[in-house]
């Protein structure tokens, strides 16, 4: 049974031992959570594991300067755009089975892209990968939910999930380093198959889960204008580096993203069956941890995107050594997430958690604004990224586990693959808009200081990491703008002492 409907029965049963609440756990849960931790993992590389590879790919296959976002954004839009819907897929035919096919369709989409021999064909794959993702991802966070109820349980095991999600990221940069230079870039996609062929078995024989919801209906209008409103505000973000803010079609779209999400909005309040159910949305809790989740990732991409191209660009590392320098990084976020946050959540409101979280991630990237040609990852980018892995292992995991806790059972679904659009849109519009100030600043760095005479290759070195740092401080805003929205927005009570402790204290 679902941790939500477990806090139904909680809140309306007069005693709480009484029904499905007082179940003996599956005896196999932790072997559960290998699998599903495995197909996140798979999801999460998947944003980050090409960047390294994308040099490689573009030579190979002859893409342009101008169309090799492609190969990031196709991703971005698809996953980001349609994880409402995969949400809503979940609840209706059951999370085992859409989380099953996300794992196959995501290896053939990925085994599509590796044999890729055209920009197109690649392209087409990284967006229909995007696509499974989004239906895989939300029924992984929602098996989550149905199989650890104990709030002792259910801290841990949102700990590794939580530390999944942060340090994946990071574990993408290290293996797409090791596959590009070891291998090709090709083995970047083709990684996914054997992970999801293990993941499939395991799902199979370790995961249970009750039928979908018969009386959930798929909200047709409202996955249109949900859907199109998110992929068109990505889209204008993805396009505003090359074409620039004034640009027509950038303007348009980002006006009309907002349009349809405006549209969207109204009509759920009409819907019988909407797609986002407002309530979900009404609960401050829940809406200060989507809102903390995309402001938080806004800052963390923008690192992923800027430290791969420092590295390698202007201290001249090579493609394993760059991905091995984001390691730090990710020890950090387990530590945070799996040693700190699990330890302390059943007894912490949190929000104490969140917040210092989010101010340490900022002082993390506040030394990064200090960057400059000549700086040594020892003194800089090492700090900087112990202190940004540790904020978020503080942050992530509150966020998983407070998102999810308490939802009807028939929302699992869509409440789950909420978490997952925000950390996803933040990271897609974070990516977009970071790169759009720094080229920006960039530019203009290089006019101001390029004269006759003037050494050009370091003027251009200095003025690319002078456009990094700019850029940079927007990520610190973005970091503190998370701690703020936790600080106000989240209340809720230790999940040891919550509201529903004390008859839940019999129920587990």
């Amino acid at each position: 049974m679902s941790d939500s409907s477990s806090a139904d029965v909680i809140r309306t049963a007069p005693a709480p031992n009484s029904g499905p609440a007082a179940e003996a756990p599956d005896p196999r849960r932790w072997w559960g959570l290998v699998v599903i931790a495995l197909a996140q993992l798979m999801v999460v590389l998947d944003a980050t594991i090409v960047n390294i590879a994308l040099p490689s790919a573009q030579t190979a296959l002859g893409m342009s300067d101008g169309n090799r976002q492609w190969v990031i954004t196709a991703y971005t839009l698809a996953f980001g755009g349609l994880l409402l819907l995969g949400g809503r897929v979940a609840d209706l035919v059951g999370r085992k089975r859409t989380f099953i096919i996300g794992l196959i369709g995501f290896a053939l989409a990925s085994a599509i892209g590796g044999a890729a021999q055209s920009p197109g064909m690649l392209f087409g794959a990284r967006a229909l990968q995007g696509v499974f993702g989004a239906i895989l991802a939300p029924s992984a966070l929602s098996l989550m939910t149905t199989t650890f109820t104990d709030p002792r349980e259910r801290g841990k095991a949102f700990g590794i999930y939580g530390a999944l999600a942060g340090a994946g990221g990071a574990v993408g940069l290290l293996l797409g380093g090791i596959l590009t230079s070891y291998l090709n870039w090709r083995w970047c996609l083709y990684v996914n198959i054997p992970i999801a062929i293990v993941a499939v078995i395991g799902a199979l024989v370790l995961l249970h889960d009750r039928p979908g919801h018969k009386d959930v209906r798929l909200d047709v209008p409202g996955v249109i204008l949900g859907c199109g409103g998110l992929v068109a505000i990505v889209y204008g973000f993805s396009e505003a580096e090359p074409r620039g803010w004034s640009d027509s079609l950038v303007v348009s779209m980002l006006a009309g993203g907002v349009v349809l999400l405006a549209a969207f909005v109204f009509w759920q309040t009409k819907s019988s069956s909407p797609l986002l159910p407002l309530r979900i949305l009404r609960d401050r809790n829940r809406a200060g941890c989507f809102l903390t989740m995309g402001l938080a990732t806004i800052g963390m991409f923008g690192l992923f995107l800027f430290m791969t191209y420092y590295l390698q660009g202007i201290l001249g590392y090579t493609p394993v050594r760059t991905g091995l320098a984001f390691l730090p990084m990710s020890v950090a976020i387990v530590i945070g997430s799996t040693q700190v946050s699990a330890r302390l959540l059943p007894h912490v409101a949190p929000r104490l958690l969140m917040v210092p979280g989010m101010i340490l991630a900022a002082a993390g990237l506040g030394i990064l604004t200090q960057l400059a040609v000549d700086s040594s990852y020892v003194s800089h980018v090492l700090p900087a990224e112990l202190l940004l892995g540790f904020g978020m292992g503080l942050t992530f995991m509150p966020v998983f586990s407070t998102a999810t806790h308490g939802v009807r059972p028939q929302d699992a679904g869509v409440t789950s693959a909420m978490v997952n659009t925000s950390q996803q849109v933040g990271g897609s519009l974070g990516t977009a808009l970071l790169n759009t100030i720094a080229t920006s600043a960039t530019s203009t760095y290089a006019a101001a200081h390029l004269a006759a005479g003037s050494d050009k290759t370091q003027v251009m070195r200095e003025a690319v990491v002078h456009g990094y740092t700019h850029a940079i401080w927007f990520g610190v805003a973005a970091m503190l703008l998370a701690a703020v929205a936790a600080g106000f927005m989240v209340t809720t009570k230790p999940t040891a002492r919550g509201a529903a402790a004390p008859a839940g204290a019999g129920a587990h």
